[in-house]
């Protein structure tokens, strides 16, 4: 089976040397590339490739957002990141966004082309230095309790639980790596399902609820 490639990344020299390594392999093909998380989106939509090339930082909207509304638009497509951010909240972001593997950049080329065939083939990937700050994540988790506002889908408790500790619309969108415009729709949508008028309330009756957990 000829696996069908998307290459997403800002740098056009980075996307040439991807291109270039990927059609000497047998079984791959680059069917597309994209300067933006924009133009991943669409080329997604249009090409249905079956796994995305994809780098976290790009204009406009960025790797992990872009995965997102990729996972969600066309679910058949895998998207493997491949960055040089190798910190856990840009990870941990990655696959809460639907990734399947993350690379950071300097892996191999055989690391690469193994990855793509993997996440195509439904495993998760993890490169060397990503799975230690995964595998630290889950190991410092703290045990799950009952959240008291079930009506809240899984990110909007992220931007509730952030809210509640001091940040600002432009920290939460720093930290969850969205748009501050997308954050504000969230925050828009939790205001209505909690009954409340906004950001004092919802903070007031978060507190009242027993948030933050801790």
């Amino acid at each position: 089976m000829t696996i069908r490639v998307l290459i997403a990344d800002d740098h056009a020299v980075v996307r040439d040397g991807l291109a270039l390594m990927l059609g000497q392999l047998d079984g791959i093909d680059v069917v597309g590339e994209a300067a933006t998380g924009d133009g991943a989106v669409k080329q997604a939509v249009i090409l249905k490739p079956d796994v995305i090339l994809m780098d976290v930082q790009m204009p406009g909207l960025d790797g992990v957002e872009a995965t997102r509304r990729i996972t969600s638009l066309v679910p058949s497509v895998a998207v493997l990141m491949l960055t040089m951010y190798s910190d856990e909240a840009t990870a941990v972001g990655a696959m809460r966004a639907g990734a399947r593997g993350y690379l950071l950049k300097g892996a191999g080329h055989a690391d690469v082309a193994a990855a793509l065939h993997a996440v195509v083939g439904g495993q998760a990937i993890f490169g060397q230095g990503v799975a230690d700050v995964l595998l630290a994540q889950i190991g410092t988790a703290r045990p799950a309790r009952n959240y008291p506002f079930p009506k809240l889908s899984e990110r909007e408790r992220e931007v509730l639980d952030l809210l509640v500790a001091g940040n600002r619309t432009n920290e939460i969108a720093a930290r969850l790596f969205v748009s501050p415009k997308t954050v504000s729709n969230q925050l828009t949508s939790i205001y209505g399902k909690l009954g409340v008028a906004g950001r004092a309330e919802a903070i007031l009756l978060a507190h009242q609820q027993g948030l933050p957990f801790r």
